[in-house]
């Protein structure tokens, strides 16, 4: 069936259910059986979880040997080169191309990892909370706000375990910084620097190389590339909208930079590094929002760009400025040689001194090292 020819509807089939229906099937889930988590209440706690893969390659790949002590039952990809080598290391596991079809089995396994691009991320998380099973998906949990609430209100309802791999969150370095921000090591902090050296997204070949960028694409392609061999480039699309596949596209992480499947480097790794200033502060929404860079684009995203996030107070804490840096833009800071030139970092400013994490979290500038202008 063509894709733009499936009719809305709140009893889709998953054959039939496109991003465009996804909140009218939340919303008609009351015909959904919302399966007890057995899991938790009936078996032996010494027993091994039964673990169902949903994408094996790239990321994938390292939650398949994350979880490899548990009992892997079941390995979803649409690409068939990922599918054999993961099943060469669990050649017990059932194979499925079809993540919807694993669903259809959902007796056989107690949790699901979800390791798909992000556009198939809320798709391919809420059957599993759905159906009662226990979830781990990849970050960010969803590829925009509206698909977060639905996956949210899915799992209040659910009560299973759940969690987004956001693996740095669980580093010692990082908690300890936390820890210090919150005890006022430097001070009640107004101002923080965050910055990454990555640029994945729409720039200039020149810039590309520059950046180290994987591809260099200014416009969505109007040609098409040969599928490669072994995969399914339609469910490789899954809700997104049809279009021809292109090398542009495929294999990851080439898929970032275009809004239908990512958000380019800020969901890539803003969700690692922001995290950090958000915990320590205790930051909820904004009050505002500021972003710079070059034209919006409707394909795209940019590849270097800035942003700046208002808060207000929250309790004895005073308003604090969150700044955002990708690619070539960098703090003033950063750029006069007033921190040290860290390719990735975040700098918090306090009253009583600076703090900086560097290097993907491994090293912190404590307040005994501390620096002052």
């Amino acid at each position: 069936m063509n894709r733009e020819s499936r009719s809305p509807s709140s009893r889709a089939t998953p054959d039939q259910t496109t991003r465009r229906q996804f909140v009218r099937v939340v919303a008609g889930s009351a015909a959904i059986a919302w399966a007890a988590p057995a899991i938790v209440r009936g078996r032996n706690l010494n027993d091994r979880l039964r673990i169902a893969l949903i994408a094996v390659g790239g990321r994938g790949a390292a939650n398949l040997e994350a979880v490899g002590s548990e009992e892997v039952v079941a390995l979803c990809d649409v690409f068939e080169p990922a599918l054999d080598r993961a099943a060469r290391q669990h050649p017990k596991a059932r194979r499925f191309r079809d993540y919807r079809k694993l669903y259809d089995q959902a007796g056989a396994f107690d949790a699901v990892v979800v390791s798909t691009p992000e556009h198939s991320h809320a798709f391919a998380t809420l059957p599993a909370l759905q159906l009662g099973k226990h979830v781990y998906c990849e970050k960010p949990l969803t590829r925009n706000i509206h698909e977060a609430r639905i996956i949210r209100q899915a799992a209040s309802k659910a009560s299973v375990a759940t969690q987004m791999g956001t693996q740095i969150h669980a580093t010692e370095n990082y908690r300890r910084v936390v820890e210090m921000i919150r005890a006022g090591a430097i001070g009640p902090v107004s101002e923080v620097h965050v910055w990454v050296s990555r640029a994945w997204g729409r720039q200039s070949e020149d810039a590309a190389r520059r950046n180290h960028d994987i591809v260099s694409v200014r416009e969505r392609p109007e040609g098409s590339s040969p599928i490669p061999r072994g995969l399914d480039w339609e469910l490789w699309l899954g809700p997104a909208a049809d279009r021809p596949f292109h090398e542009v596209y495929f294999p990851g992480p080439k898929w970032y930079r275009w809004w239908a499947f990512g958000n380019g480097t800020m969901s890539d790794l803003g969700s690692h590094w922001i995290d950090l200033p958000f915990w320590a502060l205790d930051l909820k929404a904004p009050l505002t929002i500021e972003a710079h860079g070059p034209e919006p684009h409707p394909e795209l995203a940019p590849a270097s760009m800035h942003v700046a996030y208002e808060y207000g107070p929250r309790g004895d804490q005073p308003p604090v400025r969150l700044s955002w840096y990708q690619g070539e833009d960098k703090p003033q800071t950063w750029q006069s040689g007033a921190i040290p030139r860290w390719s990735d970092g975040v700098l918090f400013v306090g009253s009583e001194g600076r703090m900086l994490l560097a290097d993907y979290g491994k090293h912190a500038l404590l307040p005994e090292d501390r620096f002052r202008d």
